[in-house]
């Protein structure tokens, strides 16, 4: 098996050292990954810097067509890809299949939004000091862009790092993680194939403590962030870069009286368990409204009980196993935990390896880490309550905020809903899971600042710059 070369500047190199890439369902080795030397992260670095001012003044047409080419050749190679995704993450290929098709629509998009993005007129008229004059406010990169991705999306989370600073013409450094970085470097490949000067994308796999440098590197002014709450390190590291932290949550579904109970049911055990829980937005709290709690939860255990777990080689497989064993262990230790505690465990919650049976908890203390943390594991926790006013409460009481579903018809409900809940996303009719790649997504709270999605990610990645014009008669 070939060692994968890194992408320094858009061009294939190898390093000082490899990483080894496992299988985590079947333990044999997904693949190697080149290791770039500080050396060679220094050129990244400085390649990025230089290409600034040139990548900012591509035309649209170029970044567009180079987005559109990506998008094209993710979808050629499809099946591939999503292969691999499977190989070095454990995904189920189902999902994995999603997941390319996903990252084939953010470059889409990007390359539309890229041809758009033509900056506003603003007439300034309205006062007659400014008699004569209009504003023209573009918007401009604030600077190369450091993009760290998590091991749970090894592809589209990496898409939503390099298609919206491609579109807006920033320079971007790529850490993937450790842990999952071939799909990234395919991705990097297929982007040496477009006209994009050379320095503007580097994919570079390494260990995390050799990325540390670039946290404070002033070369890098902008740093995107998705994965845990080490992210607010960040912050503490470089108080004067611009960040962007995506950092997951406990995110909830109300289940409320009139809510098609059977929909309900499927959505939240399917959206609690895919990918084994490791899902920024998975379900992991199922709120219940006492009026129907018993037939719901009945409803849920059923529909629990009935995904498929195994090798996520098969299409067949609905949950698959965790990342690692360590993972798996930590997921089942909380478990344990819930219930020593008091919590009634209505099925799942054994391991075998690093597969985890999906768990249903009921009873559970509010204290309990599977309540009040993100566990990013196979487990859901249903809670009691009654009424909206108690059911909205309950969600506004965690210390995360990324997005809520609320299964109901009430049309008052729903904007109660978006009025009230402290969170970046409210989906009615429908599990917290649900995003569209467009769509403006990202947290409060502990769950994050900024906002992902292609027109949100290209305005947190750029700032306005205005000019205005003397002497126009309008």
């Amino acid at each position: 098996m070939s060692t994968r070369p890194f992408w320094l500047a858009g061009s294939a190199v190898t390093g000082d050292t490899e990483l080894t890439v496992l299988n985590p369902y079947t333990g044999e080795t997904a693949g190697t990954a080149a290791v770039p030397s500080p050396a060679q992260i220094e050129l990244a670095v400085a390649a990025a810097d230089s290409v600034a001012p040139r990548a900012a003044a591509l035309p649209a047409h170029v970044r567009a067509e180079a987005l559109a080419h990506v998008s094209r050749r993710l979808g050629e190679r499809a099946e591939e890809i999503a292969a691999l995704i499977t190989a070095e993450s454990a995904k189920p290929i189902t999902w994995a299949r999603v997941e390319v098709a996903r990252a084939v629509s953010v470059f889409r998009w990007a390359a539309e939004e890229a041809r758009r993005d033509s900056g506003d007129l603003q007439r300034l008229d309205t006062d007659p000091a400014a008699t004569g004059r209009i504003a023209l406010i573009r918007r401009v990169p604030k600077g190369p862009v450091l993009g760290i991705s998590p091991f749970n999306f090894p592809l589209n989370l990496v898409a939503h790092k390099i298609a919206p600073a491609i579109a807006v013409g920033a320079p971007i450094i790529l850490k993937p993680a450790p842990a999952t970085p071939l799909s990234a470097l395919v991705l990097g490949e297929i982007l040496a194939e477009t006209d994009l000067p050379p320095g503007m994308v580097s994919v570079l796999p390494m260990p995390n403590e050799r990325a540390a440098p670039l946290i404070t590197d002033p070369r890098l002014p902008v740093i995107s962030f998705t994965g845990g709450q080490f992210g607010w390190e960040l912050q503490r590291l470089a108080p004067h870069k611009h960040i962007t932290l995506e950092l997951g949550g406990n995110a909830a579904a109300v289940v409320l009286p009139d809510a098609d109970l059977d929909w309900a049911a499927r959505r939240i055990a399917v959206f609690g368990n895919n990918h084994a829980g490791q899902v920024c937005v998975g379900v992991q709290r199922v709120i219940v409204d006492d009026l129907v709690y018993d037939d719901f939860v009945a409803e849920l255990v059923r529909r629990v009980e009935a995904l498929r777990t195994g090798d996520p080689a098969d299409p067949a497989t609905e949950v698959g196993p965790l990342i690692d064993e360590g993972a798996a262990i930590r997921v089942e230790s909380w478990v344990r935990e819930a219930v020593e505690a008091g919590a009634t465990l209505l099925t799942g919650g054994g391991r075998d390896g690093v597969t985890v049976a999906p768990a249903v908890l009921a009873d559970v203390p509010e204290d309990a880490r599977v309540v009040r943390d993100e566990v990013f594991g196979p487990v859901l926790v249903v809670q009691r309550t009654k009424g909206v006013d108690e059911a909205f409460a309950k969600v506004n009481a965690g210390d995360y905020g990324l997005q809520t579903g609320v299964f109901t018809r009430d049309l008052q409900v729903a904007f109660r809903a978006h009025r009230e809940l402290e969170v970046g996303g409210v989906v009615i009719g429908d599990v917290p899971s649900f995003r569209a790649d467009q769509m403006p997504y990202g947290g409060v709270k502990k769950s994050g600042v900024g906002k992902e999605g292609l027109a949100a990610a290209m305005a947190d990645l750029t700032y306005e710059r205005v000019l205005v014009l003397t002497g126009v008669q309008l």
